[in-house]
């Protein structure tokens, strides 16, 4: 019997049982076979195949988001709309077979859009090269779910059922759960918050499942066995996605108004050239991403060529980005903008800096 069979049969199992409290001990450890059994499938296979064409891009830019979408959908185009670079677009499925890179240019940043190719039902599974394209796509900072208007929400569900089993969590924080293996002396089970949904008996179970026997556990909020073995697991990405539905203007406006207020979503029209400038901001605000610009003494700011950094960068952050040595010659910067109380204010390498902000730094 092959994973791929034995997948299947567990997933029939699962939604044959009933959920209740007799049951729950059964289906966490079907749950935690089923994981198991994934990761084996995820591994690449020991013995090497032919040598194919490359397929991961390099990273470049001060970010990197990913295209995902069944075929048809209207990658291409966005790609070829909002970067100078060419990908083909026809009205078949599959025109694009490899991963294209092309570079949006937004506020100063230069941020990596992947043109990846359409997932088909079951890329999990290796389907239409499905592993490469999912394997590109836990590298980014965001993904784009790009999604076609008028086929519903039956897109949406099967992409993040695709990226749910190959360890992709979408728009979802961490769990926030303390998990140490240990040598000996068993398990240490603790929470502080009351449990609804885990209890010592199937943590101990699922732990077994991974032949874990001396442990240390501490929920720290209310979390699902999934959450629980994600955490055991070790290896889920946890990224932003922004749903973005194309063909707007082949649907109702009351269609397009309830696509639009869904969390997360975007609607736009790649034909049409309709609302991709909101679409810019809102990946922008997911990527999280700041400028800043550096000013010399007695002269104005640089506002040409702003250091991009992450939101919640300190001054000792953008003195590595400038310089690695930098930080050990630093005597304090001068800061201009929102997070300074006065302008311009003397601060230390831990101020936290905040979009559009001039620093000049002064060295010893």
């Amino acid at each position: 019997m092959g994973i791929l069979e034995k997948i299947a049969e567990i997933e029939r199992e699962i939604s044959r049982t009933q959920k209740n409290k007799a049951t729950e001990y059964h289906l966490g450890l079907l749950k935690a076979k089923l994981a198991k059994y994934r990761a084996q499938l995820l591994e690449p296979s020991k013995s090497a195949g032919a040598k194919g064409e490359g397929f991961d891009v390099m990273k470049s830019g001060d970010a990197r988001v990913a295209l995902i979408g069944f075929p048809s959908v209207g990658k291409s185009t966005f790609l070829s709309l909002m970067t100078s670079t060419e990908s083909e677009a026809a009205s078949y499925e599959f025109t694009t077979l490899t991963c294209i890179p092309g570079v949006i240019t937004y506020k100063g940043a230069n941020i990596q859009l992947l043109d990846l190719p359409g997932i088909i039902e079951g890329a999990a599974q290796g389907k239409g090269r499905g592993r490469q394209v999912i394997a590109v796509a836990r590298t980014a900072d965001v993904v784009i779910m790009m999604l076609d208007a008028t086929k519903g929400d039956v897109q949406r569900e099967l992409l993040e059922k695709e990226l749910e089993s190959v360890g992709i969590r979408l728009n979802r924080p961490k769990p926030n759960i303390y998990f140490k293996p240990k040598k000996g002396g068993g398990l240490s089970y603790n929470s502080t918050v009351p449990l609804t949904q885990c209890s010592e008996k199937l943590v101990q179970l699922i732990l077994h499942e991974y032949k874990i026997f001396n442990a240390e556990v501490l929920f720290r909020e209310d979390s699902t066995p999934d959450e629980f073995i994600d955490v055991i697991v070790g290896n889920r990405v946890y990224m932003p996605c922004l749903y973005v539905y194309n063909k707007v203007d082949q649907i109702s406006i009351e269609e397009v108004d309830r696509l639009a207020h869904r969390p997360n979503s975007v609607v736009i029209s790649c034909g049409m050239k309709l609302n991709l400038d909101y679409l810019l901001e809102q990946l922008w605000e997911d990527l999280a991403l700041i400028c800043i610009y550096t000013k010399k003494r007695g002269e104005r700011p640089d506002f040409g060529d702003p250091i991009i950094m992450r939101r919640g960068a300190s001054v000792e952050h953008v003195c590595h980005r400038i310089h690695r040595t930098l930080a050990s010659q630093f005597k304090y910067a001068l800061v201009w903008g929102t997070s300074t109380k006065y302008s311009p204010q003397r601060v230390g390498l831990t101020h936290i800096m905040e979009h559009e902000d001039v620093i000049q730094i002064v060295k010893k």
